[in-house]
């Protein structure tokens, strides 16, 4: 079966891992979603990424994330830009996700950035998720 969108397989995957208290999650691995992860890590959603090579185009092993009282570190993920109807923001107007507690990961010119970054950079993109 085609996947008509790895992106949104992906984060729903780490979504119902981490609420089902899971220490991994597997995903197949695109440059775009170990972009994403790396985003993840680097603002602590997750705890590491590793890439397992095998004989296709690899699998990603999600090491996810929990707090001392067993909450998930993601308490959401939600796919914005999608397929069917892309969502383009300029650099003036790139949404904060809960007020600043939440990141966006947005894709720009200059890689995939989060929300911050973007408005730091003044750049704007297509705005691929939200993580809080």
């Amino acid at each position: 079966m085609a996947l008509t969108d790895p992106i949104a397989d992906m984060l729903t995957i780490i979504r119902n891992a981490s609420r089902a208290k899971k220490e991994v999650a597997e995903v197949k691995n695109s440059i775009m979603s170990e972009s994403i992860l790396k985003i993840m890590k680097r603002e602590s959603f997750i705890a590491n990424y590793k890439l397992i090579k095998d004989d296709k185009q690899g699998i990603l092993r999600i090491y996810l994330k929990y707090l001392k009282n067993g909450t998930p570190a993601i308490l959401g993920l939600k796919r914005i830009s999608r397929p069917g109807l892309r969502v383009y923001k300029k650099t003036d107007s790139v949404p904060k996700v809960y007020g600043g507690l939440g990141v966006a990961v947005i894709s720009t010119s200059k890689g995939l950035l989060t929300d911050n970054e973007a408005r730091d950079q003044k750049v704007g993109g297509e705005i691929i998720c939200y993580a809080w």
